[in-house]
């Protein structure tokens, strides 16, 4: 699994979306890749050309998004942490 954050997430901001999509993958015992991803979504120009792969998977520029082994692709933090409940780790 793969989960797309921004670099809030790094920094340990607990109620921020990208932490909490990482804290239900953690919780429910995934292992997973985290790739970093750069830009502002106030600041809408810092994400130009640094986002790009986000949108061809998904149609939008916004992080947290998770691929799932399998190429599914689960967007946003409250989908993320519900797919997590739903899915726990074997």
């Amino acid at each position: 699994m793969l989960l797309y954050t921004c670099t809030a997430q790094k920094k340990g901001a607990p109620m921020h979306p990208c932490a909490r999509a990482a804290k239900s993958l953690d919780d429910a015992g995934h292992a997973y890749s985290i790739e970093t991803v750069e830009g502002m979504k106030l600041l809408p120009w810092t994400r130009r050309g640094k986002r790009d792969g986000i949108r061809e998977r998904t149609g939008q520029d916004d992080v947290p998004v998770l691929v799932l082994d399998d190429d599914e692709v689960v967007v946003g933090n409250r989908a993320i942490v519900a797919w997590a409940k739903e899915h726990p780790a074997a």
